[in-house]
């Protein structure tokens, strides 16, 4: 085997697991084994952005079932001491400590600030960020309710993960955002990087949630913001080898 004497750290979002789309989510799910695979051994992090399962709730003793490949496959990385960090989404928003307990995965409910071989950069989901999109803002207060969380892991998990389906369906109904790049003056996200960027100097913003690949200069003429794009239907990811942050994509 080939040894790297320099590590990468990679950058991917929105799995969407459990989900069938243009593919199912075994297939979906088979392919990220195999990309996880390809990359195991240059890997020095791995950051999960967020939306890695279509829908997630954690009763005290029940989890949805499936998706036994994927997990198993991150609990070798963290078995061989590479770091997993893993985001909330605004799919999976109710995901507590269970990965972090049987996996050894890292959970993030915030954009987490990093410097990175002397770089800084802003990580997160994106949802919820930048200007307006106040319902959802609104509504993901309400779902991150201790008491909200509380009172539904009342129901029977057969019925509460029925309705974490169509909460899912619901959230995807109610996207309006067009599947391509508005421009800087449209794109909430670019605006919310363009935002920060005047109080500190990042490098780099990283989001996912977008589902689009987004590789943008701001306005400083240095700082890019980078979407990962998803897994529904290009397979992206970012990575950083210490010197350049590429988008890219993983084919069999």
């Amino acid at each position: 085997m080939e040894a790297y004497s320099e590590k990468k750290i990679f950058f991917a979002s929105d799995f969407h697991l459990g989900l069938d789309a243009q593919t199912t989510s075994l297939e979906r799910e088979v392919l990220l084994t195999e990309w996880l695979d390809s990359i195991k051994v240059e890997t020095k992090q791995l950051y999960l952005l967020g939306d890695i399962f279509d829908y997630w709730f954690e009763y005290k003793e029940v989890i949805p079932k499936g998706h036994i490949r994927f997990l198993a496959k991150l609990a070798e990385f963290t078995d061989s001491g590479i770091p997993v960090h893993v985001f909330t989404g605004n799919h999976d928003m109710w995901m507590f400590d269970y990965l972090e307990k049987e996996i050894g995965v890292n959970i993030h409910r915030q954009a987490l600030e990093k410097k990175i071989d002397g770089k800084l950069f802003l990580l997160g989901h994106g949802d919820g960020l930048g200007p307006a999109d106040y319902g959802y803002k609104f509504i993901k207060k309400v779902f991150r309710n201790k008491i909200n969380q509380w009172l539904f892991a009342r129901l029977h998990p057969n019925l509460g993960l029925r309705l974490m389906i169509k909460f899912s369906q619901t959230s995807r109904d109610s996207q309006t955002e067009e599947k391509k790049f508005l421009g800087a003056e449209k794109e909430w996200l670019v605006l919310y990087a363009e935002r920060k960027l005047k109080s500190k100097a990042y490098d780099y913003f990283i989001f996912g949630h977008r589902h689009l690949m987004i590789d943008h200069l701001l306005s400083n003429g240095s700082a890019r913001y980078l979407n990962c794009g998803d897994w529904l239907s290009y397979n992206s990811y970012v990575v950083w080898d210490g010197q350049e942050l590429k988008l890219k994509t993983y084919q069999k």
